[in-house]
């Protein structure tokens, strides 16, 4: 028997025991778990399934990350639950974390499509980077003496064959900004879509108060947001980072769409008197009652349809603008803070994205070190 820390529920003296045939034996392991506890390392055996920890991590974390982090936290661990949940903590190996991969990326699919079918490597790679932080956590509370899954990593050769079979949708080039702006003038949602096509993200224009939008300067300040749990549940927050929140000036387009939606709601809050939702939202229909993501998506998509357009992600919008405003020479400190982002290099990473056509310059410049006068584009 020997003393190995006090419960920090009850106060009181914790104690091991363990059975050994011999003496020896028994002093060998006194000796080990002493030592252990000496060091600070000593982990204490408990029953705690791995299921039972992801709970509790899950209610830690929850002090610190929105709730929509927090949901989108669980549906991740919810594709590692199924299969490692039940083995309790102290007995989980390396050897079960990489089945449990192995068989993700095989046929691991529970949701969101037919059962059986394999998960994305982006997925997966969600999935194992939760259950690391997860298990780092529980090192630290000396739940564990070390974290399985550090080590487990998703094979190159299933990353290089996702690459290949995956059909890349590049966002929206200049031309089809540009068809798809003129041909939806005269849609209610020319204003919204506008302020999408100027770098700001569907949550932020969903978000979009009328007092934050200043008419009479000619600016805007992004400082709330309205996004979507599950795709079902409308929740309404600050912005998704201290950069978020900022001030944009509108350009001349923005601006005038804007006094011109501002005008027709006064109309049709006028028209309808008493029943006309005053939510004081710039995205609302003609009753005033706010329009959400998914709603906002869908109405996007077909007019995508009827201008026969290629359908892109709304979202796709900042990378085009933002593309176009890295290609013209914006400088990085004012494209980070109009995106929102803290660094520029997360803009850059993960916005711009140029296409053959704006790397046509480069080739331009290229002409100098042949040494022979470029030929006119297009001819022989």
């Amino acid at each position: 028997m020997v003393d190995v820390g006090v419960d920090p529920a009850t106060k009181k003296r914790k104690q091991l025991t363990r059975t050994f045939d011999t003496l020896k034996g028994a002093k060998v392991e006194y000796a080990r778990i002493a030592n252990r506890r000496h060091e600070g390392t000593f982990v204490p055996p408990n029953k705690i399934t791995v299921n039972e920890w992801l709970d509790q991590w899950l209610a830690m974390k929850a002090e610190d990350l929105e709730e929509t982090t927090i949901y989108n936290y669980g549906i991740t661990l919810d594709r590692v639950r199924g299969r490692l949940g039940i083995i309790r903590l102290q007995e989980l190996t390396e050897e079960d974390v990489e089945a449990w991969m192995k068989w993700a990326l095989q046929g691991g699919r529970v949701r969101g499509g037919e059962a059986g079918t394999s998960l994305s490597v982006t997925s997966v790679d969600m999935s194992l980077a939760r259950l690391k932080d997860a298990l780092n956590r529980a090192v630290t509370r000396r739940l564990v003496s070390m974290n399985v899954a550090q080590h487990v990593t998703i094979p190159r050769r299933a990353r290089k064959a996702e690459r290949k079979a995956k059909t890349d949708v590049h966002p929206w080039d200049v031309q089809e900004v540009q068809t798809f702006i003129h041909g939806i003038r005269e849609d209610r949602l020319y204003a919204p879509l506008l302020l999408s096509l100027m770098g700001m993200r569907p949550a932020e224009v969903c978000g979009l108060r009328w007092s934050d939008v200043d008419l009479e300067k000619g600016t805007l300040m992004v400082a709330n947001t309205r996004t979507m749990m599950g795709n079902r549940h409308v929740v309404e927050k600050d912005t998704k980072s201290m950069a978020g929140e900022r001030g944009l000036p509108l350009p001349a387009p923005v601006w005038s769409a804007l006094r011109s939606l501002k005008a027709l709601q006064a109309k049709e809050k006028l028209a309808l008197g008493g029943d006309y939702v005053d939510s004081g939202y710039v995205l609302v229909d003609e009753l005033g009652e706010a329009r959400n993501i998914k709603q906002l998506r869908r109405r996007t998509y077909r007019l995508m349809e009827l201008l026969q357009l290629r359908r892109v992600r709304l979202y796709d919008a900042r990378s085009s603008c933002l593309t176009y405003l890295a290609n013209n020479g914006v400088p990085d400190h004012i494209l980070a803070r109009w995106a929102g982002h803290t660094s520029v290099k997360t803009t850059k990473e993960w916005y711009v994205k140029p296409n053959v056509e704006d790397l046509r310059g480069a080739a331009t410049v290229w002409d100098g070190l042949h040494g022979v006068a470029a030929p006119t584009r297009g001819k022989s």
